[in-house]
């Protein structure tokens, strides 16, 4: 399934399918590039967990963008999280893009993150070894500087689970992450 249809379908099915895509940036002038590993998906203003769970404000206004739009907030007022919108426009759903597992420019993301180890497992360590900041929200995977690539395949082996630290609607079973 091409990026553009998966992204334009349900969030659940689009995390799913993120797994094992590749995501890259070209910021700076330096490639980086992980293979996403945990996504988490987040269900607009049906879902309590979600930021647009109170409707439109200035701060989740890129969710309400077009599939494949960014939508970058801090986390804590200290980490970047990134989040790719799905669904159709004005839907409000995204996909948090929690790990990955890094391919090209492993020398760059040690230098963002100022450490050699766990470049990319956890949301604001992956946003900073990609070198993602708020400057990128309301951009497009599709033909921005932070691009999802690739095909996934439809036999990834993956595991579900409740979301990371969230208080409502924690029970859903909406945490993909590739198994092994």
């Amino acid at each position: 399934m091409t990026l553009e249809r998966l992204l334009e379908g349900p969030v659940v099915a689009a995390a799913r399918g993120l797994l094992g895509r590749r995501l890259r940036t070209e910021i700076g002038g330096s490639p980086t590039e992980v293979i996403i590993s945990e996504v988490e998906a987040y269900g607009g203003d049906d879902d309590p967990a979600s930021h647009a769970a109170g409707g439109p404000t200035p701060r989740n206004t890129a969710m309400y963008g077009p599939p494949g739009t960014l939508y970058v907030y801090r986390s804590y007022g200290i980490h970047w999280c990134l989040n790719v919108v799905t669904g159709p426009a004005g839907s409000a759903s995204a996909v948090l893009v929690r790990g990955g597992l890094p391919v090209l420019g492993e020398a760059v993301m040690a230098g963002r993150r100022g450490r050699s180890g766990h470049l990319a497992d956890g949301p604001g360590k992956l946003a900073q070894a990609l070198g993602v900041t708020g400057a990128h929200d309301g951009t497009s995977v599709f033909d921005g500087p932070v691009r999802i690539l690739g095909e996934a395949s439809s036999e990834i082996a993956m595991e579900a689970g409740p979301r990371v630290g969230i208080s409502r609607a924690a029970d859903r079973p909406w945490r993909f992450v590739l198994a092994g």
